[in-house]
């Protein structure tokens, strides 16, 4: 998965250098609370709101169950209208058919729709290597292309910039890439987005290959659907001869009447919009309207493994609207980078250790990448428990055990650096079981609290450097309990 920045150090020490850059914290507070407050008040407008939360939960768990029926009447209604579909296993192999793809048709550039599907495989590189020049047309996409840079947002990759910098960027890059940024360029919003129209403009016109993703799939009719603000989506889905579309398998929907819900919840949860701009929606192939030929990639990369884990198949029915993201206390003071992937923030904490495994200390330190606080599970419009992920995660890093990797059952090594948290994890459970132990434990605590630290030692350090260890009470409940009969007496917790 080259699009997924596998390497970088673990999200601890990553963050660490992030959470000091003042000028990516301003910018990342100053965009997550506007996102926030906004979708707040447009999900505020709808008074069903979580029936349709409800809505969406059900058709991606019914969907989720029943995908192999779903993804043969997705192949059946796609061929039937007139496309070709391409099934692809991984990254690697979704990579070489587009490129074989594009070859075929002689050309040597492609237009490209926001995707995080072809982000997540790498595609832009593989099409490099290749002697393809692939062109983002998203405005925040060709920011963060222009400035050799990584997205670090779901809906707005190129959050972490600033309008000074965008500009910056503009002036000395457009031209290597094709018409220059305009002379005297300012960094005032129209004048950028004018500068980026007329920039890709002349690409548009020119390419005769568009590459997208989609945010939906109908199965019953093979209809692809893209939402997007912008119209250069439009543009790349209508005007090259032909049109590639690398799509994950969970984004399917099973009928048209499911829009219904997507549609409404979708655009809200990301960019608190009544409904998104532009909704394209295309059917194979019709002659004199949009691309002569169309091809559609299936792409597995680790989805059915995800689908094989009963708590932890639920992060696929992620509609990508980054409303987590913005909630998110951790997100917003260490940014996307910090995640190593294309799926940053709570979703990514969940998804790309599940997508990729847990090998790396990158993948095995995710789930460890939030507070727990629940924000994200509350915005969700499909209902995610991130949290209960989360949780599960990071007992599969610690505890390894059973899992499906490249469709094979295997039995996980726990990861290295918790062998601390494994043996109080065993002295807990041991305890637990042990009442007569516990009460010894309790009563032993209670009459030793004057010795009692108020740091932890070793590797504790980290947790209460920032925290106060709560004080021992000075009587266990359990002979409270006993001695006020529950507080009968009248003593309340006052004895404690």
């Amino acid at each position: 998965m080259i699009g997924t920045h596998l390497g970088m150090p673990a999200f601890p020490e990553a963050a660490r250098a992030a959470v000091r850059d003042t000028t990516l914290r301003g910018n990342l507070r100053h965009a997550t609370h506007t996102i926030r407050a906004k979708r707040a008040a447009a999900v505020a407008e709808v008074s069903d709101w979580a029936a349709l939360r409800e809505a969406g939960r059900r058709i991606k768990d019914h969907t989720l169950r029943h995908l192999d029926r779903y993804l043969e009447q997705v192949e059946a209604s796609v061929t039937a209208a007139g496309g070709i579909v391409h099934w692809a296993a991984d990254a690697d192999e979704a990579n070489r058919i587009v490129a074989r793809l594009v070859r075929e048709t002689g050309e040597s550039e492609v237009v490209k729709v926001k995707s995080m599907a072809t982000q997540e495989t790498g595609l832009n590189e593989a099409l490099a290597d290749e002697g393809i020049h692939a062109y983002e047309t998203d405005l925040a996409e060709l920011i963060v292309q222009l400035g050799h840079d990584r997205p670090s947002h779901i809906l707005v990759p190129a959050i972490h910039r600033n309008r000074g910098e965008i500009r910056d960027v503009f002036r000395s890059e457009m031209g290597a890439w094709g018409r220059p940024a305009p002379d005297g360029l300012t960094d005032t919003p129209a004048q950028l987005a004018e500068a980026a129209r007329l920039h890709l403009r002349e690409k548009f016109l020119r390419a005769k290959v568009g590459v997208s993703g989609a945010n939906f799939v109908v199965a019953e009719t093979g209809t692809l659907v893209v939402v997007e603000s912008e119209g250069n989506g439009r543009m790349c889905l209508t005007l090259p001869e032909t049109l590639i579309s690398v799509v994950g398998i969970e984004k399917i929907v099973p009928a048209w009447r499911d829009l219904e819900v997507f549609l409404q919840t979708l655009p809200r949860s990301s960019t608190a919009e009544r409904m998104n701009p532009y909704t394209s929606m295309w059917t194979g192939t019709t002659d004199g309207d949009g691309p002569r030929v169309f091809h559609l990639v299936l792409l597995d990369n680790g989805r059915t493994d995800t689908l094989a884990d009963e708590v932890g198949r639920q992060a696929l029915r992620c509609i990508r609207c980054s409303a987590c993201l913005n909630v998110c206390p951790v997100y917003e003071r260490a940014g996307g980078h910090a995640y190593g992937s294309v799926y940053p923030g709570p979703i990514g904490a969940i998804l790309s250790p599940q997508l990729r495994g847990t090998g790396s200390a990158l993948d095995a330190s995710l789930p460890y990448a939030s507070s727990l606080c629940g924000a994200c599970y509350e915005v969700c419009p499909v209902a995610i428990d991130i949290p209960e992920v989360l949780v599960h995660l990071r007992e599969r890093v610690v505890r390894g055990g059973p899992a499906v990797r490249g469709g094979d059952r295997v039995v996980l090594r726990p990861a290295r650096g918790h062998a601390a948290e494994r043996a109080a994890m065993r002295a807990a459970l041991w305890a637990l079981a042990r009442p007569g132990a516990l009460r010894t434990g309790q009563r032993l605590a209670s009459r030793t609290r004057r010795f009692h630290p108020r740091t932890l030692p070793g590797p504790g350090r980290a947790w209460s450097g920032t925290r106060d260890l709560p004080p021992v009470p000075a009587e266990p409940f359990r002979d409270w309990w006993r001695r006020t009969g529950g507080g009968a007496d009248g003593t309340g917790g006052a004895a404690r």
